[in-house]
């Protein structure tokens, strides 16, 4: 998956125009956002982490279903739950299909087929959001590269728990990434990201624990990250969490079995 790029939206005559990942703004300036097809050439390699690390070979039992995205189009149940296991503790996630529909279909289908296992969340902002879903496997990166879905009307507000897609400026861009907003982040509504989904109980106390003091300017590139896969953010960013399995729970992971 190219770099995802934070945009920063301004108003001038009618239209919206966005810039790259600005290291001089602020991280609320920075909303989620899923890498841009256009991108002229990969971003270097962050200090720490060169281009020859090495390439994590996936797991056993790796699912290679996950290498062709265009036949995994299961509808979702109205609602299901995921179970986070991550290095600071377990939590859940409800997913409300009816808030989106699209988004909710996405999910479910990634997550039965154990996409997020093993990702890191690359992107803790303290008081803002946590960013995941790029593979911890490049072959799966490089198939889902372009697999976007399309954009649904904002029907639920990115309240603190929400989950919701990161996407670019352009429409139809989301994919795989998703964020967890920290706090309420209403100015994300105008933005048009719609949550699909909420942090269970007291899970966010999981959530707040990620670690968070690598900066945006010092944190890791996302192409490379796509390219080379979790060896090169053990190797440049070690404190990052993870997640060790994101699995669906009750019902629907009996009918969801392959």
């Amino acid at each position: 998956m190219k770099q995802v790029k934070w945009f920063v939206a301004a108003m001038a005559m009618g239209a919206l125009f966005f810039g790259c990942k600005a290291k001089e703004q602020t991280a609320e300036t920075q909303p989620p956002e899923k890498p841009k097809a256009e991108t002229p050439a990969p971003a270097p390699a962050q200090p720490g982490a060169t281009a020859s690390a090495p390439v994590e070979a996936p797991r056993k039992g790796f699912d290679r279903a996950l290498l062709r995205p265009a036949l995994l189009k299961d509808q979702a149940p109205e609602t299901f739950e995921v179970k986070f296991t991550t290095t600071r503790g377990d939590f859940t996630v409800t997913v409300n299909r009816a808030w989106a529909p699209i988004g909710a279909d996405r999910f479910y289908n990634l997550v039965k087929r154990r996409f997020y296992d093993n990702a890191s969340f690359f992107r803790v902002v303290p008081g803002f959001v946590v960013q995941f879903g790029i593979s911890a496997y490049p072959p799966v990166s490089a198939a889902w590269e372009n697999a976007n879905i399309q954009d649904e009307p904002v029907t639920q507000s990115n309240k603190r728990g929400y989950l919701t897609y990161a996407k670019t400026s352009m429409p139809n861009t989301r994919s795989t990434q998703v964020f967890i907003n920290l706090k309420d982040n209403a100015g994300l509504d105008r933005q048009g990201f719609s949550p699909f989904g909420v942090v269970d109980g007291k899970g966010m106390n999981v959530v707040d624990m990620f670690y968070d003091q690598y900066s945006e300017s010092s944190g890791p590139d996302q192409d490379q990250i796509s390219k080379l896969g979790k060896p090169y953010l053990d190797k440049g960013w070690p404190k990052l969490d993870s997640i060790k399995s994101a699995t669906l729970m009750g019902p629907s992971a009996e009918t969801a079995k392959p």
